[in-house]
């Protein structure tokens, strides 16, 4: 089974990451009533932490996710029990057969490919669009930094220029006095 298969039938209940009994008997090709028969036949293997029986509050919650209209049509009249990384490994000592190993060592990928999710978040295009946002925001402030000063310098070098052209005409204008004409009149 693939990877991402038995990835989507993982929940999270309790701040534990959870399988179904009804996902793990679909996956293990048994009825979800085997399993459970199974399990308790050998409940001393299953503590708290290995397994536990959803409450009706989060029964609730997870047939809202799943959008569950008729209940008893789809097979679920108890509430499900959910097993725990731990519990899904002891699973394979309890159902005895190949089948059930090969599929155990699966599901076993599946919880650690997530828990290394979880650890070390790869940066999505969401994240990297971001920083490349991020990093264009900051280069285009510098660059208006920049014009800003080289707008201040040539502001000032043109006040200059224009205040040094005033003064020559003032010059001019003192200079020029009325000249004497030369020729015939």
């Amino acid at each position: 089974m693939e990877l991402a298969v038995i990835q989507s039938k993982i929940y999270e209940f309790r701040g534990h990451k959870v399988m179904l009994d009804r996902d793990l008997a679909e996956i293990y090709g048994v009825e979800t009533r085997a399993l459970n028969q199974a399990v308790k036949r050998n409940i001393d293997r299953f503590p708290e932490d290995f397994m536990f029986q959803l409450s009706d509050i989060e029964f609730q919650n997870w047939k809202s996710q799943i959008v569950i209209t008729n209940s008893i049509v789809m097979g679920i009249r108890n509430k499900p029990h959910a097993f725990t990384e731990l519990g899904v490994a002891m699973l394979s000592s309890v159902l005895h057969s190949k089948t059930a190993i090969q599929i155990n060592m699966g599901i076993m990928r599946a919880f650690v490919a997530i828990r290394q999710l979880v650890s070390n978040p790869s940066i999505d295009k969401v994240t990297k669009l971001h920083l490349e946002v991020k990093e264009l925001k900051e280069y285009i402030e510098e660059v208006f930094a920049d014009y800003n000063d080289i707008n201040e310098d040539t502001r000032i070098q043109l006040e200059l220029i224009n205040q040094s052209l005033a003064e020559l005409q003032m010059q001019k204008r003192i200079t020029d006095e009325p000249r004497k004409r030369i020729g015939y009149i």
